[in-house]
Order: structure tokens, then C-alpha cells, then sequence
């Protein structure tokens, strides 16, 4: 059989993901937690599956598995994989919950949006429910700000590019939509039957969707599968508390003036093949060989895609950090602008592969557990020449708030000048905003009187 990822032409649909493919990418968007918990589900449903957990496993065992790597497909070594000595990955995390709407302001900060189409796009943000839906119409909305509809449905076109995906629908169908529209391949199946045929997907009558769009039951059994990974309430997440705890995808040391950066395996339980898989075969046969074979295919692909996803993610952690040097050997006022291209072009991937790859992974670094998302930063001005991030200029302010003299503080203005004389250019509104941002309050709200 083919082992390689791909897809598969329909005389009905010009091109389709394949199972294995959706499975790939979701299982690289998975969190190194939530990848141990889809181990573990899956090692439930596939009785030739084990699961080795490497702080209790055995030499056999290993043994195993990396017979099976070798069998599958070469996984990139280095001296990067091993660890100099046994630490905890478990960090707290603190900090105030962002809600949506404080989400979605926080990124249209960063558009470049006229004046009216800036506030168009704020109001239509602050009516978003908690699920993530839009309930009013744009004809509501249009009157509601005095403004054609055409101008508020372009820029409700710009909400729903925000973060999360889905964001700004008015429908569960639009919202899944929204979501598929962003997929690395364009699933043309998948959007059909969501666009047309999403109730009868949510009674399970696959067979009359099969029908209707002349392909195969099984492959509307793939997508409903596929749309399971989606999310119908993206605004949920902003309902619930953050975790406690954050287990790291990926720890950084620094050895001499390098770093090391290592993926954090000794969390995810290695998968190997049950041992009696080999006996069984040979013993059964008819239906029984025919499931065990599908099982062991599940198997296989299963291995693949976690071998592919661990050296996405520790290619993309490379190049984070050798672009971001400046940042682990002087902190976050020496973060450069990095943008999803910058790093796909370097690791060779597409931009969705490096947001994927990105997405709720955590690093550990001598400096601190960081979101692998910090790391992207928008272009805020000119610094000799060269950009300046918009996490080095909030590093900034903070350094000027904290040198201030208390008894008088420094204005929003001043704080742009002295900005300017180290290179940084900035409007006052940029300060402003910055601040505000961080919860630094105004100059007059600041000042201490001896």
C-alpha cells in the first residue's frame, strides 16, 4: 500500500482529502496533552495497539517501536532528541482571561483600516454573541450605524477572517464553512455537505447524501468523521477557565552560546504493535483477518502521522528560535517581526502547516514557558532601517513606565519621543493603545505625590 499522504481523484469532485490526510492534520494540531488522550481513545477502539509509556517502559518494548519507525518512514534524528538530564515539564501558567471580544479587538488594532471601517469593524466584533455567532443581519447592523449595506458587509467579511475560525457566522453551516475555507487543501466534498446537506449529516443519512452527490457512503462517513475535529462554537473557548497547567511541547536550553531545542517526547506515550497481532493473523482468517488488517492499516497510518507532526513541530521550533535568537539572549525587547510565511518558507511547509504546528504548543525556555504563537509578531515601525515588533515596543514602554519618576510620570507623547530617539517610531495613539493593552494606566492615573 501507499504510504504517502495525499488525495485521491473523483470523476464528481475535482479533488478530495483522504482519510489519512485529515487524520495528519489533526493530529498536528493536537497539543502534546491532547495527543496523549487521543492515544489513549484510540488504543481503546484498535485492539492491536499499545501504547508505551517511556517512563515505565522496557527494553523490549523500545526495541519494538523503533522497529516498526524503521519500517514505516525515516524520522529525523539529531543529538537535538536526547535530554543532558531529567526535568519537570509542568509549569504554572497565571494571568488574567482574555474574553472574545477583547480578542478580536486585540487583532483589529493591528488592520489597516480607515477611520469609518475601523469602527464598522468594532461594532460588528462587540455584537458577537459568546458562541461566536453574529445574530444581527447585515441590515440590521446597516441601520443600526446609518451605513450602506455594502460597506458593512465588507467589513463583516474582515471580522470573520479573524481569530478563531468560524468567528462572526451567522449559522452553524457558515461557521463550518469558515473553518474548511482555511484548510490547507480545499475539501470540495466536505464543503458540499455542509453547505447543502448538514441536517441530513446530523441524522446519519449518509446513504441519501451519497446519492444525492454520486460518491461513496463511506467517503460521507470520512467527512462527518473530519468535521467532528471542527469547532460549532468557537467563542466556547473563552467560556472556560485556562488550565493550571501546561505541559510543554518543547524545551529550549541554551549549551554554551547555542541552543538545544528538543521536543518533549517523554509525554507521549510511544504506540507500538501488539505483540500477539503477527499470531492472530495467521490464525484467523474471512471477516476476522479482513478487520484485523484494517486495523492494522489504522496502525500504521496512525504512526506515520505522529511521526510527521513530531518533525513538523520540532523543524518549525528550530526555526523559531534561530530567527529569534536575540529574543533567548537578551529578552523581549530584542524580539524581531516574524511572520506564519517567514517560518513556512524557511522549514519549506505552508503557512496553515506553521499555524497548525503552532497552535496551543507551549516551549520551555531558560527564560520562561512561552506560547509558540508569542513568537509572531506584527511590524509596528522603523529601527535603523529595520522592523521593530510590536512586542519589542510594548517592552519598551513598560521599561520607560517603570524608570519614570513617580511624582511625574511620562505622557503618552513624551513616552513617542523618547521612543523615537532610541529609533522607534511610533504615533501616540500607538502608545496609547500599547499601554492600555498591558493595563498600564494613564500618566495622571500613575502619578504619586511625595
Amino acid at each position: 500500500m501507499n504510504m504517502e499522504f495525499g488525495l485521491f481523484q473523483q470523476q464528481q469532485m475535482k479533488l478530495v482529502m483522504t482519510k489519512e490526510l485529515r487524520q495528519a492534520i489533526t493530529i498536528l494540531q493536537y497539543s502534546v496533552q491532547d495527543l496523549r488522550e487521543h492515544l489513549q481513545e484510540v488504543q481503546l477502539e484498535n485492539p492491536l495497539i499499545d501504547l508505551v509509556d517511556e517512563r515505565d517502559e522496557d527494553p523490549e518494548a523500545v526495541a519494538r517501536y523503533e522497529a516498526e519507525v524503521a519500517t514505516t518512514r525515516e524520522f529525523t534524528k539529531s543529538a537535538d532528541d536526547e535530554q543532558d538530564e531529567e526535568s519537570s515539564f509542568i509549569d504554572r501558567i497565571s494571568g488574567d482571561k482574555k474574553d472574545l471580544q477583547e480578542t478580536l479587538l486585540n487583532q483589529i488594532r493591528f488592520l489597516s483600516l480607515s477611520n469609518r471601517d475601523r469602527e464598522i469593524v468594532e461594532y460588528i466584533a462587540l455584537m458577537i454573541d459568546e458562541n461566536g455567532y453574529l445574530t444581527q443581519s447585515v441590515e440590521q447592523l446597516s441601520k443600526e450605524m446609518n451605513e450602506h449595506n455594502d460597506k458593512v458587509h465588507a467589513n463583516l467579511a474582515i471580522v470573520k477572517s479573524l481569530e478563531p475560525a468560524g468567528v462572526g457566522a451567522s449559522s452553524l453551516s457558515e461557521c463550518l464553512l469558515l473553518q474548511l475555507q482555511r484548510l490547507e487543501t480545499r475539501d470540495e466534498l466536505a464543503e458540499m455537505i455542509v453547505a447543502r446537506h448538514l441536517e441530513d449529516l446530523a441524522n446519519k443519512k449518509y446513504e441519501r447524501i451519497a446519492k444525492a452527490l454520486s460518491v461513496r457512503v463511506i467517503d460521507i462517513q470520512t467527512v462527518a468523521d473530519f468535521l467532528q475535529t471542527l469547532n460549532p462554537r468557537p467563542g466556547a473557548m473563552f467560556d472556560s477557565e485556562l488550565p493550571t497547567y501546561i505541559v510543554p511541547d518543547v524545551t529550549v536550553q541554551k549549551i554554551g552560546e547555542s541552543y538545544k531545542v528538543a521536543l518533549n517526547e517523554q509525554h507521549v506515550p510511544k504506540i507500538q504493535l501488539n505483540g500477539n497481532y503477527e499470531h492472530l493473523l495467521k490464525k484467523e482468517s474471512g471477516d476476522t483477518a479482513k478487520y484485523l488488517n484494517n486495523r492494522y492499516e489504522q496502525y500504521r497510518w496512525l504512526l506515520q502521522s505522529i511521526q510527521q507532526r513530531q518533525q513538523t513541530l520540532l523543524a518549525v521550533s528550530k526555526a523559531i528560535v534561530e530567527r529569534q535568537q536575540s529574543f533567548f539572549d537578551e529578552g523581549a525587547d530584542a524580539l524581531k517581526p516574524m511572520t506564519l510565511k517567514d517560518i513556512a518558507d524557511e522549514v519549506d511547509v505552508h503557512e496553515s502547516t506553521v499555524s497548525r504546528a503552532t497552535t496551543k504548543k507551549y516551549m520551555q525556555t531558560p527564560l520562561g514557558l512561552y506560547e509558540l504563537k508569542y513568537f509572531f509578531t506584527s511590524t509596528v515601525g522603523k529601527d535603523s532601517g529595520n522592523a521593530t515588533s510590536s512586542e519589542k515596543v510594548k517592552a519598551s514602554i513598560k521599561r520607560l513606565v517603570d524608570e519614570e519618576k513617580k511624582a511625574k510620570p511620562l505622557s503618552d507623547q513624551k513616552i513617542a519621543d523618547l521612543l523615537k530617539e532610541e529609533g522607534v517610531y511610533v504615533s501616540r495613539r500607538t502608545v496609547a493603545k500599547y499601554r492600555e493593552a498591558m493595563h498600564i494606566p494613564s500618566s495622571s492615573q500613575r502619578k504619586r505625590f511625595s
